[in-house]
């Protein structure tokens, strides 16, 4: 008969054996036993407070626990010390030198917050340990810092995607928003070269601190609301960026006619922003952020990270998987193999300094042997197989990923299109992807704030501000040109001709609005130059914005004033009346003479004709005949006679000096109309 108490002592035995088995034998966290495996000390620091902390936290754990899975890599043991910093920079940097100077680890992941960050990257340098952060301030260079490995994007590079964005839509305008912290100012800079490449500006910077009230909040955006640009980028976390479109929402902010994009950080942690915030005061906003393509290896993941996430934080509301804890988990993959390179030899602690006195922490820091080599290989790797896809560190920094654009729609987003700086916007990734609905467009269907379909032009007229004040000659004469007009009663000036014209036309064809007012200067005298030289002088006192009239462009204004181009040719002109051309008309010649002359000068041949006829018919049986036949002779005679001679024809010769002297006046005659002929076909 078997004793009770021997079953419980067996199944005592078992229990405490197979606890042992998995405490001691299976790694959890890094953990092992193994006295033949190489161990190397690997420091972790992160905000473990934060949501963003611990979604890497578990991406971490989960790296180590599928590396040392692999049976191929028994020899070597990385084991991880994770520090808390509590988002404080003080005490990251204080977990920095703990883990360089009482744990000697050959590498650290962290701080994520660039401000922790800064001070610790300069710690690596100091003891050649490599430093790899998720940090994405762009003030964090690699080029400055021989061991620091980014391992995330910097913020610098979605400005390329938010300015091709901007291009699209024909904006020519943006306000940006963005915390007072380094993570906020850092992108401001890069954002606006990116603009200014595609003749866009940033028009104001809005600058919220992470402490702001809502009453601060509220105040800032109904001043955003005076000002004539509508097209907002935000450039928050989440917290504080819920605040903000909760606010905008109760200003009216968030209707027809505004724009509302946000970053890729905030973008990406759309998860952490309460869904009721998205559902009420983030419709119809835009979005960009790295684009994770989706796979079987991808899926299975986040089962076992959310299940995981559950084990480590019980008390916490689910929350999602995202891009930055997925390059945690490829971050430390890629530490991991680098470590692996290394071989099974025992890697060396840290070296101490030859000094026998140190008198600060610092000064005890020793420096690590293999430290070069790590960084050496990690600075140019690519892990084909990566959860976030090719993550390829290239010269220390994490390459660009495609960027996905979202419509937030409902309660959550949808995709839109995509960016690359190769193929600029597109529906479409090479790999096959196509956003949802995309239609081989450039971009899928849009729904703006106020549920409109209408691309916000991305302007209205300012509630308040200055206008440009524009002066123009009060005087008289040249009206074409300009004419200015003062209402006796409402005051109002009004100024038409030409270069008003032309002004107003120049200001409608702005992509955005532009208040003017016309201010009459009074000249006395059109012809004297010092009354438009005080008028141009104006502008340099700054009494006037512009100046639109006739004024002439001369070296001396041009020193201090920048004219547009002249519409009138310079020179000396005169005025004449206008004339008809009528010398290709037939009867050119007779308008040399008056039509009185010409008469007289037709009687004189006819009268020369009749002397001959009467002198000659009696004795000449030429002149003989009927009655029409003397009439034409005495024509005939009369007008040939500029042609030949008639001497032999005539019996008498007193009629031969009649003739020659009636065809020398003639000749005369002719000779004067040719004449003057010339001279009119010469005008």
């Amino acid at each position: 008969m078997h004793n009770p108490r021997c079953h419980f002592l067996i199944l005592f035995i078992q229990l405490i054996s197979i606890i042992s088995f998995y405490h001691y034998v299976i790694p959890i966290r890094g953990e092992d036993n193994n006295t033949s495996a190489v161990k190397v000390d690997v420091g972790i620091i992160l905000d473990l407070e934060t949501d963003v902390g611990k979604v890497m936290h578990i991406s971490v754990l989960l790296a180590l626990e599928d590396y040392h899975a692999n049976a191929s890599r028994g020899a070597i043991r990385i084991v991880p010390h994770i520090k808390d910093s509590k988002k404080d920079d003080v005490e990251a940097t204080s977990a920095a030198i703990y883990l360089l100077k009482d744990v000697q680890v050959q590498a650290i992941f962290g701080p994520q917050m660039s401000t922790q960050t800064d001070f610790v990257i300069d710690l690596g340098n100091r003891v050649k340990v490599p430093i790899i952060s998720p940090a994405t301030s762009p003030s964090l260079t690699v080029k400055e810092n021989p061991f620091f490995i980014r391992a995330a994007l910097p913020s610098s590079t979605q400005t390329k995607a938010i300015a091709a964005l901007v291009k699209k839509f024909d904006w020519r305008e943006v306000v940006v928003i963005y915390e007072d912290s380094p993570y906020g100012f850092g992108i401001v800079p890069h954002l606006t070269d990116a603009l200014l490449e595609i003749s866009s500006l940033v028009s104001y910077r809005s600058v919220l601190s992470p402490s702001a009230n809502d009453d601060q909040i509220l105040k800032e955006l109904y001043n955003l609301n005076t000002k004539q640009t509508r097209v907002f980028v935000v450039h928050l976390r989440p917290y504080l960026a819920s605040r903000l479109f909760l606010k905008a929402k109760e200003a009216g902010m968030m209707s027809s006619g505004y724009a509302w994009i946000m970053t890729d950080v905030l973008t990406s942690l759309l998860d952490l922003v309460d869904h009721s915030v998205i559902e009420s005061s983030m419709q119809g906003v835009l979005g960009i952020k790295p684009y994770i393509p989706r796979s079987n290896q991808l899926n299975n993941y986040t089962k076992r990270w959310r299940k995981r996430f559950r084990q480590e934080y019980p008390d916490m509301d689910q929350i999602e998987l995202n891009a930055f804890g997925l390059w945690a988990y490829d971050g430390i993959t890629l530490l991991a193999e680098a470590v692996e390179k290394l071989g099974t030899t025992a890697i060396p602690k840290l070296k101490k300094p030859d000094t026998r006195e140190n008198l600060t922490d610092l000064d005890a820091l020793g420096t690590s042997e293999v430290g070069s080599q790590l960084i050496d290989s990690m600075r140019n790797t690519v892990l084909k197989q990566g959860l976030s896809g090719d993550y390829r560190i290239i010269d220390g920094e994490l390459q660009p990923f495609p960027y996905q654009i979202v419509n937030i729609i409902g309660k959550g987003e949808k995709s839109i299109g995509f960016w690359t700086e190769k193929d600029d916007i597109s529906c479409k990734l090479k790999n096959g992807k196509t956003a949802a609905k995309c239609n081989n467009k450039q971009l899928g269907a849009i729904f703006w704030p106020g549920d409109s379909t209408i691309v916000p032009r991305g302007w209205e007229m300012p509630t308040s501000g200055k206008k440009l004040r524009v002066g123009v000659p009060l005087k008289g004469g040249l009206e074409q040109l300009i004419k200015v007009e003062k209402d006796s009663k409402t005051q109002a000036v009004t100024a038409t001709g030409f270069c008003a014209d032309v002004f107003k036309e120049v200001i409608l064809s702005l992509p955005y609005a532009l208040p003017y007012e016309f201010i009459p200067f009074p000249i006395q005298d059109p012809l004297t130059l010092p009354d438009y030289d005080d008028l141009v002088h104006k502008i340099t006192s700054q009494d006037y914005d512009a100046v639109v009239g006739d004024v002439t462009i001369l070296a001396s204004r041009s020193e201090y004033v920048d004219f547009t181009l002249p519409f009138i040719e310079s020179g000396i002109s005169i005025v004449v009346p206008v004339r008809d051309d009528d010398r290709r008309d037939a009867w050119i010649f007779l308008k040399p003479l008056k039509s009185e002359l010409w008469i007289t000068t037709g009687a004189f041949f006819v009268f020369i004709g009749f002397v001959v006829w009467v002198l000659e018919h009696r004795v000449n049986k030429e002149f003989r005949g009927p009655k029409r036949k003397q009439v034409g002779m005495i024509f005939w005679f009369s007008f040939s006679t500029l042609v030949f001679a008639h001497s032999k024809t005539l019996t008498q010769s007193i009629l031969l000096y009649t003739k020659d002297i009636g065809l020398f006046l003639v000749s005369q005659q002719i000779i004067y109309m040719a004449g003057c002929c010339r001279r009119e076909g010469n005008k």
